[in-house]
């Protein structure tokens, strides 16, 4: 008996947590139904002005209007190919015709795997909850939106038909490459209207919204392929089409239409911007959501980028007797950052966006080589008390390695000077001072400086990152340079000043904010040296080739010339420049002598800033207080001799700084 009673006792209590849980349940969903019906949208008549969304549309600094997003041709259902409906159904919500806005079964599931399987979130949305998101501008992905959404979605289907509701999501759907709705994806894919869709063409197109960038056949025909198979195999699951008809579309591989190129500037910045967008917002609401978009993009600064990296490379093509119209030809890279903000101006990631959409500016990791020795010698100043007077010997160095070879780098011209001031060092790239300063240091303080500056990709830490062996991008670089620029302030780049929503509300915007990451003086010690480099050191090609305003910056070139960069910046503009091939191949003249960066990536900085610049006022460097001009003897690092002695130059120098003890090592 004590047992029974005790059992009755448990199912009673089992049955008044059940109706207090219960009650509970019921009090929360009236109080979310009473906070999200104040301010809901109400459902447009008829349904189909719900693709009439304003378009997104992307603005230069300027003002002027680059690019819009999401423009439509919208196309009744009679005039779209029932293979496509069939197979947008069948992947997106395959009892669309049966459920009334909700698919229980898939929403139980959701709720199930995003409460108990921590760190997944499962998509329950059927084909009407997608479009209600078009009636929503408020771009926070929160619980309390989807359940206003999920109202919407059953407001449209009370007031709307099923083929109303189809209608209209056909015709708002984002397919990626600029094309939304199903008209304009046909044309835009395959060049034919949405009625001539063949089984094999429409399963490619309804695979798209899921991701248009990822599958996007333009870039990811395979990939997109393999998209289209999984649409293909769930109509045969739905019984829309039988195995064979399966079979027979998949061996088909769809001809895509010739992409014609457009009259927008900046391409690749454009690209870019909007990945950006899409990692922050989404894909949904960048070309769905109609907002305006102002850019940093200069369009007078683009085009002479553009201009001065087709020009540079015809003329590395003409160096290297290579015809323009080979397969195998060198490409480029160059990105533009203002100094003072941190805004890109101007952007280029290859020698045609049409040819080739991969950015080089921001997806292509390459070695600097000596490009990188400028946040070693700021390590050395800062950490080891040195200043550009410091007198090192140039001589053969060998460095042990814990584990692997001794490390043994090799000057450019495999020759060797003595003695010679740390100035003169980094305006020839001299790799074997480079090395004996890393070996004090040690590589974290070289990595810990470039990190400061914005260099961002993984750097391994070994010696030789003192000349650069690990992989940056342009991007990076220009970025980091623009640190020494304002004498160790950085500003984080960024591509976009303002976001609003359709309204002309404020929903994101950049305010640029600079954080002293480096000691002034000792930031201007390197941007002196840097200034000696295009002076009269490795990048002196600029000088002529007739830019005369004060400039810095630093070449590099690997060892296997696989790369070859200038980066190089005045007070107001870093910029960047690249050169190489997209695989690891040698840059060389007919006879096989390499080509280093101030011959390929140099002439194509000094090309672009001549044309950025040009309606600037000339502006030189800000001199940091506490530094003062020391005249002194590149052989010994001491005020020369009366009689003139050895070569002499022009140092900065701390005030706590004195002269001839730089020593010997």
């Amino acid at each position: 008996m004590k047992g029974l009673r005790f059992i009755y006792q448990c199912g009673r209590i089992t049955l008044y947590l059940t109706l207090i849980l219960g009650a509970f349940l019921v009090l929360v969903t009236a109080g979310l139904i009473l906070v999200s019906v104040k301010d809901l949208p109400q459902v447009p008549q008829p349904l189909g002005r719900i693709i009439d969304v304003p378009q997104t549309e992307v603005f230069a600094a300027t003002g002027q209007r680059i690019i819009t997003l999401g423009g439509r041709e919208p196309v009744q259902l009679s005039f779209v190919s029932p293979h496509f409906l069939n197979a947008v159904v069948a992947t997106e919500d395959h009892l669309f015709f049966e459920h009334h806005g909700i698919n229980k079964l898939r929403t139980l599931k959701a709720l199930y795997v995003t409460l108990f399987e921590p760190g997944r979130i499962q998509g329950a949305s059927t084909i009407t909850q997608q479009l209600a998101k078009n009636l929503f501008f408020s771009f926070e992905k929160t619980y309390l939106r989807k359940f206003r959404e999920l109202l919407v979605a059953f407001q449209i289907e009370a007031t709307s038909t099923k083929q109303e509701i189809l209608h209209a999501y056909v015709n708002q759907i984002h397919f990626g490459a600029g094309a939304q709705g199903i008209e304009r994806a046909s044309q835009v894919f395959f060049g034919i209207p949405a009625s001539k869709l063949t089984l094999s063409q429409a399963a490619l197109l309804a695979g798209l919204p899921k991701s248009p960038t990822q599958y996007n056949p333009f870039r990811h025909y395979e990939r997109a392929l393999a998209r289209r198979n999984f649409v293909l195999q769930r109509m045969v699951e739905v019984g829309e089409i039988t195995t064979q008809e399966a079979a027979d579309a998949m061996a088909i591989r769809p001809e895509l239409a010739v992409r014609q190129a457009d009259s927008r500037t900046g391409s690749y910045f454009v690209d870019a911007l909007i990945n950006r967008l899409v990692e922050k917002y989404g894909e949904e609401v960048v070309f769905h959501g109609g907002i305006k978009v102002y850019s940093t993009l200069d369009p007078e600064l683009q085009t002479a980028a553009e201009t001065a990296v087709t020009k540079g490379l015809e003329q590395l093509d003409a160096m290297m007797d290579i015809d323009s119209r080979d397969k195998d030809t060198p490409q480029a890279a160059l990105v533009a950052i203002d100094t003072g903000s941190g805004a890109v101006k101007a952007m280029v990631g290859g020698r045609d966006y049409f040819k080739t959409e991969f950015n080089r500016a921001v997806q292509s990791r390459r070695q600097p080589g000596s490009g990188f020795k400028p946040f070693l010698y700021y390590c050395a100043f800062n950490e080891l008390g040195f200043h550009p007077a410091t007198l090192m010997e140039d001589r053969p160095v060998t460095i042990p390695v814990k584990g692997a070879p001794a490390w043994q780098p090799r000057n450019f011209e495999r020759t060797f000077q003595g003695g010679i001031i740390l100035k003169q060092a980094l305006t020839h790239s001299i790799n074997t001072i480079a090395a004996q300063l890393v070996e004090q240091t040690g590589p974290d303080c070289v990595i810990q400086t470039a990190r400061s500056c914005g260099i961002t990709s993984p750097l391994k830490e070994v010696y030789s990152i003192a000349l650069g062996t690990s992989g940056v991008t342009p991007l990076e670089m220009a970025s980091a340079f623009a640190t020494f620029a304002t004498n160790g302030v950085h500003h984080e780049p960024f591509m976009i000043w303002r976001v609003e929503d359709p309204f002309g509300r404020i929903i994101d915007e950049h305010i640029a904010q600079g954080k002293r990451v480096l000691d002034a003086a000792t930031t201007f010690q390197v941007v002196d040296m840097m200034r000696s480099v295009v002076d009269e050191g490795s990048a002196r090609s600029i000088r002529r080739l007739g830019f005369t305003r004060p400039a810095a910056g630093k070449t590099g070139t690997t060892d296997s010339f696989n790369d070859a960069w200038f980066t190089g910046f005045t007070p107001s503009l870093s910029v960047s420049v690249w050169t190489g091939f997209d695989r690891e191949k040698k840059l060389a003249v007919r006879g096989g002598t390499g080509i280093t960066g101030g011959r390929a990536a140099a002439p194509i900085w000094a090309e672009f800033m001549e044309q950025a610049l040009k309606n600037e006022p000339e502006r030189d460097f800000s001199i940091p207080a506490g530094i003062r001009f020391e005249t002194v003897d590149t052989a010994t690092g001491c005020a020369p001799d009366s009689d003139g002695g050895a070569q002499a130059v022009r140092v900065p120098l701390k005030d706590n700084q004195i002269l001839c003890q730089g020593r010997i090592q």
